[in-house]
């Protein structure tokens, strides 16, 4: 993928864009990035290849790669009912679960019948500071003030779930009884090499050079500078574009048999295929297109950013997009969708 016909800057400067980091891949290799802007509005720190920024939903790519990647190891089952290797909290049995448990499968892909409270999973409110993840998941916290349970027979409905990855993390928790950073940590930066990348972000971690400050769609700071949640399957992942890079060509390649990180070929292959009927959505991804054509996507938006990777891991080709902006609109509407159409030219 190369950029083509279009005037980046111009388009930043068009849409109130301060800062933008883009990775691009080509014949299943990293080519570069190419980086515009500002880490923050009036100030003289420029993006370049160490910028860290909010992937927001991109964590929960990361999640599925860490998932799949203990499934591996036996620590996971891909079709069995969670609630099995659950042991801090489980799923509560309800009229929809008796045909039907939750398995991963159905976590990965959201079709496991949960539906996002209304107004929950905002950005951490630092007076009240980090739940922990039973608090979330029994509706006793600030950011989820109800009980997560299913509200549809498994697999019979498609509803996007923060609170599915969070159920994800429990999960992860306890089969390795690590924290769920740690976990990452050994089985995905480290080995990939991903020293620019961190999910256990607080407030006074963030105070770096480095980072990003997030911007309003007028191109104003958003209060608090970086805003964090405190979920980090579903939504907490700091990183670079090249960082992120990394993690799909490690899917990339792991579809061809070469995983660094030891996934089988069968199990990537799974992970970019239509789940239970469902044709836009793997595990852990987004899917368009079909067969050698076929595009896996993974869009963050939250407060201060947007950004998306993009890839067709059997021509080899993508990107990482990464805006320090939040336009209000989505993503495929604004810059990114831009620079996404002049790769596609």
């Amino acid at each position: 993928m190369k950029l083509k016909n279009i005037k980046i800057e111009e388009r930043m400067e068009h849409y109130n864009v301060n800062g933008l980091s883009i990775a691009l891949f080509e014949e299943g290799q990293i080519r570069g990035t190419v980086n515009y802007g500002l880490l923050e509005v009036n100030s003289d720190r420029k993006v370049n290849d160490d910028s860290i920024f909010s992937a927001c939903s991109i964590s929960k790519f990361l999640t599925g790669i860490i998932a799949i990647k203990l499934l591996e190891e036996g620590h996971l089952d891909l079709d069995e009912n969670v609630n099995e290797r659950l042991v801090t909290w489980k799923v509560p049995e309800n009229e929809y679960t008796k045909n039907k448990k939750v398995t991963l499968r159905n976590l990965l892909s959201h079709q496991s019948g949960i539906k996002d409270p209304e107004g929950s999973f905002l950005e951490l409110n630092s007076d009240i500071g980090f739940p922990s993840m039973v608090e979330l998941l029994e509706g006793k916290s600030h950011y989820c003030k109800v009980p997560i349970e299913v509200q549809f027979e498994p697999e019979s409905e498609f509803h996007y779930s923060d609170a599915g990855y969070c159920i994800l993390q429990q999960l992860i928790e306890d089969v390795t009884k690590k924290q769920f950073y740690q976990v990452v940590n050994e089985f995905i930066f480290e080995p990939l090499g991903m020293k620019n990348s961190q999910l256990n972000t607080t407030m006074s971690e963030v105070d770096r050079d480095n980072f990003s400050c997030g911007h309003n769609k007028n191109g104003e700071l958003v209060d608090g500078k970086h805003p964090i949640y405190p979920y980090p399957a579903a939504s907490g992942l700091w990183t670079t574009s090249l960082d992120l890079a990394e993690l799909v060509l490690e899917l990339m390649n792991a579809v061809k048999g070469k995983s660094k990180l030891g996934i089988s070929e069968s199990l990537a292959k799974e992970m970019i295929t239509p789940q239970r009927g469902k044709s836009w959505t793997g595990l852990g991804v987004f899917l368009e297109g079909s067969e050698k054509e076929l595009e896996i996507t993974s869009l963050g938006w939250g407060v201060g950013f947007q950004c998306m990777m993009v890839a067709h891991p059997h021509l080899e080709k993508g990107a990482v997009i990464m805006t320090n902006a939040e336009l209000g609109v989505h993503q495929l509407e604004g810059i990114i969708g831009e620079i996404y159409k002049s790769l596609l030219s």
